[in-house]
């Protein structure tokens, strides 16, 4: 296929047409300081060239694997088997695009349906759907959810919900008219939201472990939001938290959203990641994304399908739920191999080393005069208080080859209240050098 670019005439028809006058009219909803700027890149090089400049700019990151890490915030550092890397990258999985005649793609169907099914067991839910792009823009969908559901248009936010989500959420919602409320962020620990829950709410959007560690019980907040007539959302950025927490699918949720990028996806610069998505079966026919299903064939055998694909899913659009057609399935398949790997023994297994040497980092680090730790509970990831400017302390340490943790600076910019504050975050790949090292380095940060 030629690729033809339009001439200026041919562009100036599209624009009239549209309605805009220039082409940066269609950008007025993005705020000027998000724009890309122009980029100082050289026109071109060679191969070769451009090969050494690149390893030249690597060369300046502390790679994950070359440093004591520290940092989570809904990006964890764990160990993923080469059976995972092994078996996705097999031509027929690396290479497989949305199945838009799906039944032919029936080793697609079944990697889909058996990710469906972990992460409906994971959940505490009934029903999950084949992937959404990233626990964020999940958050976003399952606030949508919630407003076709109860035909209202106000979403409440726990002040510990992590700031991008908010962001997300906020994004998605407000362009569109609805009410977004977003509860204090409190490094100490959330109040309770019943008070903010009235007649009007659709949603109340609550993560558990939340952004500063904290776990909080679903239970009190499901019920109230019920007697409302409202949903509890309920968000999990960790996923290997599922293997020794209960289940928000038990604590009442009726959607649950979340990250999946611990379970068999590595850190890489932010990405690509996967989005869990799973909520009640009554509710199956306002999930956005697509849904895989195990049946029969003409002959008995069996088959899997997609199920639940409406008509208004492809014609009539302005009554469609969002139509996630790549699903990120190259990463929901890494997903499921290393839950299939683990299986249930196994993460929890998992789950208990990542809280076992989060708890030893809390007690190295707590122990250190002049830090306050503000948790009473925690998973893998805890917030402390510094006596100085965390952002300051985290540049210092990463110069010594140690990733501390994220500050509360770089989530919250502008906000003094929290500029003190240091998320940490350990996993099963945190070694007790690593721990003594970031112990070390942070008492010698403070004094000076």
């Amino acid at each position: 296929m030629r690729y033809l670019p339009l001439n200026d005439k041919e562009r100036a028809e599209m624009r009239g047409v549209i309605g805009v006058g220039a082409i940066d009219d269609l950008f007025r909803d993005v705020p000027a300081d998000a724009l890309n700027p122009a980029l100082d890149l050289p026109d071109h090089k060679s191969e070769l060239e451009v090969e050494r400049e690149m390893m030249a700019l690597a060369r300046k990151n502390n790679a994950a694997g070359d440093t004591a890490f520290f940092v989570g915030c809904g990006a964890y550092r764990h160990h993923v088997p080469a059976t995972v890397d092994h078996i996705i990258q097999r031509s027929e999985f690396l290479t497989a695009y949305t199945p838009y005649q799906p039944e032919i793609a029936q080793g697609t169907l079944q990697y889909l349906f058996e990710f469906q099914t972990q992460v409906a067991e994971l959940t505490g839910m009934e029903i999950a759907n084949a992937s959404m792009y990233d626990g964020s823009t999940a958050a976003a969908e399952a606030a949508l959810m919630a407003k076709r559901i109860t035909k209202r248009r106000k979403v409440i936010c726990s002040g510990g919900l992590h700031p991008h989500y908010e962001a997300v959420i906020r994004t998605n919602l407000e362009l569109i008219g609805d009410e977004v409320v977003f509860a204090t962020s409190n490094p100490e620990g959330q109040g309770g939201l019943t008070d903010m829950i009235d007649e009007e709410t659709s949603c109340i959007i609550v993560q558990s472990p939340d952004v500063f560690g904290h776990l909080r019980d679903l239970s009190a907040l499901a019920d109230a939001a019920h007697e409302k007539g409202a949903l509890m959302v309920a968000v999990v950025t960790e996923a290997v938290s599922f293997g020794l927490l209960k289940s928000p699918g038990e604590q009442g949720a009726d959607i649950v959203v979340g990250e999946g990028q611990s379970i068999g996806n590595a850190i890489n610069f932010g990405g690509p990641y996967v989005g869990l998505f799973a909520a009640r079966d009554k509710h199956r026919r306002h999930m956005p994304g697509r849904l895989a299903g195990e049946t029969v064939d003409a002959d008995g055998k069996r088959g899997y399908v997609l199920t639940l694909s409406t008509r208004e899913q492809h014609i009539r659009r302005e009554k469609a739920t969002s139509n996630i057609c790549t699903n990120s399935g190259l990463c929901a398949l890494a997903f499921t191999v290393h839950m299939s790997l683990l299986g249930g023994t196994g993460l929890r297994q998992l789950a208990i080393l990542n809280h076992e040497n989060a708890c030893k980092t809390a007690d190295a680090l707590s122990a250190i005069s002049g830090v306050e730790l503000l948790n009473d509970s925690f998973f893998n990831e805890f917030t402390i208080r510094l006596p100085k400017n965390a952002e300051a302390v985290v540049e210092e340490l990463a110069r010594q080859k140690i990733l501390a943790g994220v500050p509360g600076g770089r989530l919250w910019p502008g906000n003094e209240d929290l500029e003190n504050i240091l998320i940490v975050a350990a996993t099963e790949r945190t070694t007790s050098d690593d721990i003594d090292r970031l112990a070390s380095g942070l008492e010698q940060a403070l004094k000076g």
